[in-house]
């Protein structure tokens, strides 16, 4: 491999298998009883770290980056639109590696934002003069390599020279700008940016007729879809909305491509729903780079599956902005079009590191997906031992993974089938089978979250040798007069706590303009892609401690 070992692509794949390496055996493919050997797609989210955030974008494999894998996921399956109903929450609806570990990903930044608001609190606790938590992005009260607080300094009318509050802004986090956001698979993801490569491993390899989608809609269109193509069906229809893959004889599913869910992030950032309460998108929110193997990358589908070009299928939104106005606009949190880069990895440095792929060769024993995933998320960065980092230096000259070790500090560790933690059926009454990153976990995860925010008139006075010192009743008063950004974290608290249901818990944070810009960008990102069919039928559904729910 020589000197390929030392770019930053294979860094991150290798960074991402040993993670994988170091799972339990009950987390891997296996030999079927009639020996037919198991594949499974990898999915791995990587975060690279500079010093600056000027340094992240002047180039890559620099000394001075560091790379952690906060989330990864296995996984080549999905439910059928008829399993929707029996979900409750309690149930992942796609299964596929991708969406997993963007899951698992969201997961982790809960988790994250959970870490530095019990962290602020045992500081506050501590404080003498009881000044309440500490907002601190800075080296005595910032915790988090990754995330911090959103804050806006106001000067104080202190007799004391030099005193000022921070006020915290809505939504209260955001990512550090010296973080890049990066991915990797071992797979091309299924939909529209794999098409030409199904075209290829036909046994005609003849090249199809290409039509656009709305010369063949009379044809493929049926009363369950509506114009949903298959996974697997009508190649010659490009840039289409499509349906996760599926044998020809499966029950249909209404789960999106991963290609078309990808494409949609480049819009509305990685932030999941309950994410986007309490993370900034920021520029930085977004994927900068995809990593596949090279093999697994067909120029021309990823341009226009992905790409901004004049072959892009989101070529018009080009230039589009999604952003508030007046005093809530703030340069670090808005949505817009941001295309992340697909890079490649060598074949052979693949074939080095993953032993699971799908089968290409006529003389080996045909292998078959595996029906269960693996989901592993870090551990958060306030705890005995935060996640792992690899740092390049540290790196000997050979492989690079020689320096990573065997075991990594981890939160969650599931394995999953059919939707549910391995064990269980989606039937089961007993709520235990929810996976962490089920809907119903994330929504209690984020309920906790909620309840630790502090008001947002709580902030704190400084001196410029950093000490608390106490303020007047007045200009604390002034405080409290940032009238918007209290009514946002207001109806951020009931629209979490109070709502009865998932459904009208995210109708509420659309009414009280919490998440009514996310909720426009991607309606405008359904109707350029075209033939988006929601998958509905698990949104009524009690909030709550999953362990309450009955199924």
């Amino acid at each position: 491999m020589g000197s390929n070992d030392s770019r930053i692509e294979y860094r991150i794949a290798s960074l991402v298998h040993s993670h994988f390496n170091a799972l339990p055996q009950r987390c891997k493919p296996t030999i079927r009883p009639n020996g037919t050997p198991e594949w499974i797609p990898l999915s791995g989210i990587v975060l690279v770290t500079s010093k600056t955030p000027a340094n992240i974008f002047k180039g890559e494999d620099t000394a001075e980056e560091s790379l952690t894998c906060v989330a990864l996921a296995t996984g080549a399956k999905c439910l059928s639109s008829s399993q929707i109903h029996l979900c409750q929450g309690l149930v992942l609806h796609d299964s596929h590696a991708e969406i997993l570990a963007l899951r698992a990903f969201n997961r982790w930044l809960l988790e994250e934002c959970k870490s530095m608001l019990t962290h602020s609190q045992e500081l506050s606790s501590r404080d003498k003069e009881g000044i309440g938590c500490q907002l601190r992005n800075d080296g005595n009260g910032q915790i988090s390599p990754f995330l911090e607080w959103r804050v806006s300094r106001l000067e104080s009318t202190s007799a004391i020279p030099g005193n000022h509050a921070k006020e915290l802004l809505w939504p209260p986090f955001k990512l550090k700008e010296n973080i890049r956001i990066w991915m990797y698979c071992t797979c091309a993801p299924c939909g529209d940016a794999s098409m030409e490569l199904c075209m290829a491993a036909q046994d005609d390899p003849t090249p199809w007729d290409v039509r656009a989608l709305d010369d063949a809609a009379t044809e493929i269109e049926s009363d369950l879809t509506k114009g949903l193509l298959d996974g697997r069906a009508h190649f010659s229809v490009l840039g289409a909305v499509r349906r996760k893959p599926s044998r020809a004889d499966a029950e249909p599913t209404l789960s999106k491509s991963c290609s078309d869910k990808l494409a949609a992030k480049q819009i509305t950032s990685l932030l999941s729903f309950p994410a986007s309460l309490l993370i900034a998108p920021s520029p930085n929110a977004y994927l900068a780079n995809l990593i596949l193997p090279e093999d697994e990358i067909s120029q021309v589908a990823c341009e226009r599956s992905f790409g901004n070009g004049q072959t892009g299928r989101l070529r018009e939104l080009n230039g589009r902005k999604w952003q508030d106005f007046g005093a809530s606009a703030r340069l670090d949190s808005y949505y817009a079009f941001f295309p992340f880069t697909v890079r490649s990895l060598p074949m052979e440095q693949l074939s080095a590191l993953w032993h699971f792929s799908k089968s290409k060769d006529a003389g080996l024993p045909a292998s078959k997906s595996s029906n269960k995933s693996a989901v592993w998320t870090a551990a958060s960065s306030f705890g005995a031992k935060p996640a792992y980092t690899s740092f390049r230096q540290k790196q000997s000259t050979g492989r690079a993974s020689k320096s990573i070790p065997k075991t990594f500090p981890t939160n969650i560790i599931e394995t999953i089938l059919n939707g549910v933690k391995q064990g269980y059926r989606i039937t089961s009454p007993d709520a235990r089978k929810a996976s962490a990153l089920s809907r119903a976990k994330m929504c209690e995860l984020l309920c906790d979250i909620v309840k630790l925010l502090p008001e947002v008139s709580v902030g704190y006075y400084q001196s410029k040798d950093g000490c608390p010192v106490n303020e007047n009743e007045a200009s604390r008063k002034r405080l409290d007069d940032r009238s918007e950004m209290g009514e946002r974290f207001a109806h951020l608290k009931e629209c979490v706590v109070s709502s009865p249901t998932y459904f009208l818990m995210k109708r509420n944070a659309e009414g009280a303009r919490l998440l009514h810009l996310r909720k426009q960008a991607l309606e405008d990102v359904r109707q350029t892609l075209g033939n988006w069919i929601e998958n509905r039928g698990d949104e009524q559904w009690t909030l709550g401690p999953a362990k309450d729910k009955n199924v």
